[in-house]
């Protein structure tokens, strides 16, 4: 079974779709874009003290915030995971957050939610875990698994007809970036480029360079 984070319907929500919702609130922000986020019909954050009113965050509060929600929106990594491709971000030649968000994009989780062949990051990242997904005809089952430009993403044969699938594709939410070349009746995927931040369809502003300023002090 997938759990219920495929479709979200008139379905039961599950920890994990709670686990999503709640950074949403905390980030204030919608920060998918889906249309059951709460932040949709209510504009304070998660727990007791949600409703307290929000002083001015200092430049420290403003990019940790950066990086929670960059963090966040793919899949809520670990700091440990995070810090890792930043590191690995910080060691290539140009702009350090144009590279980070290229690092991100090429994770076949994030490659997977792109090409619309599911309905979320969470759904791509147990998608993948499950071995539904292959690489160049190779199943990879690695959701940090880092795809390179050329690369070929299908849908194993036994899964291509599961209804949530075939749902995703049809979400009027989002539309396939450019970078990523899918064909919905094969359930194929191939990444065309490595993505700039400016390139990546985010439904609210990331802020890279504040991770980068983030990282330098911290």
């Amino acid at each position: 079974m997938l759990g219920f984070d495929f479709i979200e319907g008139d379905q039961p929500v599950t920890k994990r779709t709670a686990a999503k919702y709640k950074i949403d609130r905390r980030m204030g922000e919608n920060i998918w874009g889906r249309p059951k986020s709460p932040v949709n019909r209510r504009e304070y954050g998660p727990g007791q003290h949600g409703q307290r009113r929000k002083g001015k965050l200092s430049d420290f509060g403003t990019q940790l915030r950066a990086k929670q929600k960059l963090k966040g929106y793919y899949g809520d990594l670990t700091e440990k995971q995070f810090r890792r491709i930043y590191a690995e971000a910080e060691r290539l030649k140009g702009d350090t957050g144009e590279q980070l968000i290229g690092l991100l994009e090429r994770r076949l989780d994030a490659v997977v939610y792109r090409a619309k062949f599911v309905a979320t990051v969470f759904a791509a990242r147990q998608f993948v875990n499950h071995g539904h997904v292959r690489v160049n005809g190779k199943k990879v089952n690695i959701a940090s698994y880092r795809v390179s430009e050329g690369d070929v993403i299908e849908v194993r044969d036994r899964s291509k007809q599961m209804a949530a699938l075939l749902e995703a594709t049809q979400l009027a939410e989002r539309d396939v970036p450019d970078y990523i070349d899918a064909d919905h009746s094969k359930m194929t995927a191939t990444f065309v480029r490595t993505p700039g931040l400016g390139d990546v369809p985010y439904p609210v502003m990331m802020e890279p360079n504040l991770v980068v300023e983030f990282y330098a002090k911290n």
